[in-house]
């Protein structure tokens, strides 16, 4: 039987249709994966074959959360069902939710041992975090039983490069490389992970290249899931067109009255992705009684009503939000910390520290809501911030898209630190600026500023933040980096300086703004 044309006079049951929805969905044709897959569902909806496809196909449209509902449906149908597992933990991996990953994979290999992909997705869980003993020892099982494996492999490149070996790790990715002729999301890596190992022997040119193959096949995958959707730069543009035309009095607090379990200091991390946010909240978190989330939707509630659509829609919200009484407020107060303390944060927390470096988009939101909470902005070279961004593989997000490219990186980060001006100027905010290079260069100074400011007492506890994140955990894409202790990534850009010259117009009045020189 074809399975490749999606024909439905070829199929016959809801197996057929949702294999063949997977083979669409794999060749980026979205849409019709979805409808070949409601048609399964629609043949058998307690199928845990059929809701693992279901699973696959809203992970493909970045709907993370129904991916793992899919999958928990599955799992509940038949807790047995590895491949169920399987997805959960990749899904959950490219949420950058390592633990519970971890957990997903090692069930699906408890339950299957001859699953190569388990255990290559736990190979790639310890070479993200710098694990390179664990990523090798779960890489090997994988390749025993799939020579081939590609996730393993890369992994193995990349315990290669984190103890200091970029050229076994291009022994290994080469040839790998070549192999793969269509864009997927092992290519992306493998390209990534190979221009980090150009890079590290000096082949800059041939690195950017790397970087930018990657970046292309990350753009060809996924543009489609935000087909219809505003960029990520416009709706930055949205809400500072709507927070603007906003008289500056409408942001004041109707009422200052929190939940009685909120803590007593409540502090907002932001800045730009890659500017040092993680490792400032893994520095806060080394003290006792302090608690933090990394870059979860704690104002999901706020956001869904206030802040969806497209841009006349996102400007009505804020409008709307602005005008919002006392009980409103009250209630989306109340749905933020619940959402905070499910997400496990303890309910006697002293302090607890929100960190999303993108969150500045949320400033007019959090302006009335959370009037008595601290911020931080982290600040760093903007070329270094914008290189960084390009260089890494992220996961899919609205985001991340923004990546894809030099320019359109540059594009974004200017257009946050328009509205994260704009917002300073206007609204009432208690807030300091922190930039990465005194953090790194000067931490025990840096960092009783910061307590001062935060109302903590400075305890050299601080100084163990590599010990906090690798107890912690750290979901996001520094997490190596910190783990590693106090690392100094000041001028990365400086090799890839050519690249960055046509830029220069519009980045350069935040280069010297931020104190850096041209």
């Amino acid at each position: 039987m074809s399975r490749d044309d999606g024909s439905t006079n070829k199929m016959t049951d809801a197996h057929d249709y949702m294999v063949a929805a997977l083979d669409r969905v794999a060749k980026g044709e979205i849409a019709e994966g979805e409808i070949l897959l409601n048609r399964a569902l629609s043949l058998d909806s307690a199928n845990p074959a059929v809701l693992t496809g279901l699973a696959v196909l809203r992970r493909a449209q970045g709907r993370m959360r129904d991916a793992v509902l899919a999958c928990d449906a599955a799992i509940r149908a038949m807790p047995s069902y590895a491949d169920a597992w399987l997805e959960r933990g990749a899904i959950l991996a490219a949420g950058g939710s390592n633990q519970a990953a971890r957990s997903s994979f090692q069930t699906a290999a408890d339950l299957a041992p001859a699953m190569a992909p388990a255990h290559a997705g736990l190979a790639a869980l310890a070479a993200r975090e710098g694990d390179a003993r664990a990523a090798r020892f779960h890489a090997k099982a994988a390749l025993q039983l799939d020579s081939a494996n590609t996730v393993a492999l890369s992994a193995l490149a990349a315990a290669e490069l984190h103890e200091g070996n970029p050229a076994a790790a291009l022994e290994i990715l080469v040839p790998l490389g070549t192999s793969l002729s269509e864009p997927s999301l092992d290519r992306i890596l493998v390209r990534s992970l190979l221009g980090d190992s150009l890079a590290k022997i000096g082949s800059h040119s041939q690195a950017f290249e790397a970087y930018t193959a990657s970046k292309a096949d990350f753009a060809a995958i996924n543009s489609s899931a935000a087909s219809g959707q505003l960029s990520h730069r416009e709706f930055v543009e949205a809400i500072q067109a709507g927070f603007e035309a906003i008289p500056s009095d409408a942001w004041t607090a109707p009422s200052r009255r929190q939940p009685d379990t909120a803590p007593p200091r409540h502090v907002f991390l932001i800045g730009y992705p890659r500017s040092g946010t993680t490792l400032l909240e893994n520095v806060l978190a080394s003290l006792p009684g302090v608690a933090a989330l990394e870059e979860r939707p704690t104002l999901g509630d706020a956001d869904r009503t206030y802040l969806m659509g497209d841009r006349s829609q996102v400007i009505a919200g804020l409008q709307a939000f602005s005008r919002l009484g006392s009980k409103g407020i009250e209630d989306l107060r109340a749905a933020y910390w619940n959402k905070v303390f499910a997400s496990g944060v303890p309910a006697q927390t002293e302090c607890f520290v929100d960190m999303d470096p993108l969150k500045g988009t949320r400033l007019p939101l959090i302006a009335r809501l959370f009037p008595d909470a601290r911020l931080i902005i982290m600040r760093r070279d903007p070329r270094d911030v914008i290189w960084s961004c390009f260089r890494t593989n992220f996961s899919m997000s609205s985001g991340t898209l923004e990546y894809t490219s030099l320019d359109r990186a540059a594009r974004h980060y200017v257009a946050m630190m328009q509205l994260t001006l704009a917002a300073l100027d206007r609204l009432p905010l208690a807030v300091l600026e922190v930039h990465y290079h005194n953090l790194v260069r000067d931490f025990d100074p840096t960092t009783r500023a910061i307590c001062e400011h935060l109302g903590l007492h400075w305890s050299p506890d601080l100084r163990n933040f590599d010990q906090t994140a690798a107890k912690r955990g750290v979901a996001t894409a520094s997490a190596a980096q910190v783990r590693k202790g106090l690392y100094d990534g000041t001028e990365q850009w400086r090799p890839y300086a050519a690249h960055f010259e046509p830029l220069m117009p519009i980045l350069a009045p935040w280069i010297e703004r931020f104190g850096y020189q041209i």
